[in-house]
Order: C-alpha cells, then sequence, then structure tokens
C-alpha cells in the first residue's frame, strides 16, 4: 500500500475525480483527501464514504480568514466527528500574497488546532513565507500533524520534528533545481518522512505541464530513493508504515 497523504482529488478540483480514486485504488494507493472550504470538505466526506481508499481531512484554509464565522467553526466541528475523518487540514498560513491579514490567518488556525485537540486527530499543515510563525503557533499547542509538501530548510525541519511532526514531501522533490529540499531530504531520518503529491498540483520533474494525479507519487518515492541510496519498495515501506502511525489509517 502507498499513501498519498495530501490530495485534492474531488470535483471543485477535478471533473474526473472519481476515475481517478478508481485508478488509484487499483494500483494500490490510498489516498488522504484534504478539503479546505465548506464545500470540498462536504465532498471530501462523500467520497470517504463512498471508496474504501479513500480517507478524510477537514478544514478551513487561510483564504477563509477574512469571512470565517462562529457558525463555520460549529459545523466543522460536527463534521471532524465523522469516522472517516483521519486528520484537520488543510490548514496554516500563507503570506506570499499578503501579509495584511496575518492575526486573522492566525486566529482562524488556532482555532483549527483547537478542534484537532478536542477531537484527537493530527493535523496537515500549509506554510508558505510562513514558516517562523507556523512554528511559533504550533509550539503553543499540544498536537502533532504533518507539513504539507514542506519547503524549509533541514535545520527548520528538525525543530518541527521536535514538536513532534512528520515531513510531507511531494512533487518539488524530483525538481532538478531544487537543492534545498534535496538537502532537508538527505539530512531527515526517513522515519519522520510521508510522501503525497497534492494532486491536481505540484507536478513532479516527469509530468511538468500535466495535471497531477495521485498516479505520480511514484516519480515522488523513485526520488527519495535516489537521494537515501534505498530501494523504492523499503520507501513505500517506510513512509506509509509513518502515514498509518500518524493518521491511524
Amino acid at each position: 500500500m502507498i499513501i498519498d497523504t495530501h490530495c485534492h482529488v474531488y470535483k471543485s478540483e477535478m471533473e474526473n475525480a472519481e476515475e481517478i480514486i478508481k485508478q488509484a485504488l487499483n494500483n494500490d494507493i490510498h489516498l488522504i483527501l484534504n478539503g479546505t472550504d465548506f464545500k470540498s470538505n462536504m465532498e471530501v466526506l462523500e467520497l470517504a464514504d463512498k471508496y474504501e481508499n479513500v480517507h478524510a481531512a477537514l478544514g478551513y484554509f487561510y483564504t477563509l480568514a477574512d469571512d470565517i464565522t462562529d457558525d463555520d467553526i460549529a459545523l466543522l466541528d460536527r463534521q471532524l466527528e465523522n469516522n472517516n475523518v483521519v486528520a484537520v487540514g488543510e490548514i496554516g498560513l500563507d503570506y506570499y500574497y499578503t501579509k495584511d491579514n496575518k492575526d486573522r490567518q492566525i486566529e482562524l488556525f488556532e482555532r483549527m488546532l483547537d478542534l484537532a485537540k478536542k477531537h484527537g486527530l493530527p493535523v496537515i499543515v500549509h506554510s508558505r513565507k510562513a514558516i517562523q510563525d507556523t512554528f511559533d503557533v504550533l509550539k503553543r499547542h499540544e498536537v502533532v500533524g504533518s507539513l504539507h509538501c514542506y519547503q524549509g530548510s533541514a535545520e527548520m525541519a528538525r525543530r518541527f520534528l521536535e514538536l513532534g511532526f512528520y515531513i510531507g514531501v511531494g512533487g518539488p522533490v524530483t525538481l532538478t533545481n531544487n537543492k534545498k529540499t534535496r538537502k532537508m531530504v538527505k539530512t531527515i531520518d526517513i522515519n519522520h518522512m510521508i510522501v503525497e503529491t497534492d494532486s491536481p498540483y505540484l507536478s513532479p520533474q516527469e509530468k511538468r505541464g500535466e495535471i497531477n494525479t495521485p498516479l505520480n507519487i511514484k516519480y515522488i518515492i523513485r526520488k527519495i530513493a535516489q537521494y537515501l541510496d534505498m530501494n523504492d519498495d523499503d520507501v513505500i515501506e517506510i513512509t506509509s508504515k509513518n502515514a498509518k502511525k500518524l493518521f491511524n489509517i
């Protein structure tokens, strides 16, 4: 079994989502589908109920920071009681486009972390141009989880490991000019890594210009194996074991 720990394979992101889910099932690939808003959270729950290889992660993304209401939080609180939910995600901080609502992003992030703690769930965290704030917020909360498609330094990764987090390795690891991620993979113990595609985004080097799918996770696994002088099967076994442990799959 391969576990793609972070992807968005549902209709609002991919018209042929169910066809792709079936292809993944035929290739023994399990998917943790990450919702980001009201609509996608519902889609994720419906697909997790329908397919044996689909697991649900629900959350509100930073893009909702200016508009979220207490009623919205209450809805998510109820949805997280579903037995198919394995994590709160995708959640986090993103200062790439603007820092103007930084405080509201952090407030929403912390509310998501509070829900994760309440329900005893790990979190799947997005962090873009906000790595120090992400670390500082997580340090204040008693949660564990993964850093989705981690793009920070090896040194910072070690600090997240100390908090009990796993490092999500995705398509960028295959890019020939991505020296930072290559160094991180060679530095961090594979027992703290999980793999992901972020489908339909972040296609690996071999599929640049194409819509990404979970079937492309093999390229990520192959690159990790190359960097660590391992074989693909061992990378699959260890990262799947890590994902099963973290997400209780």
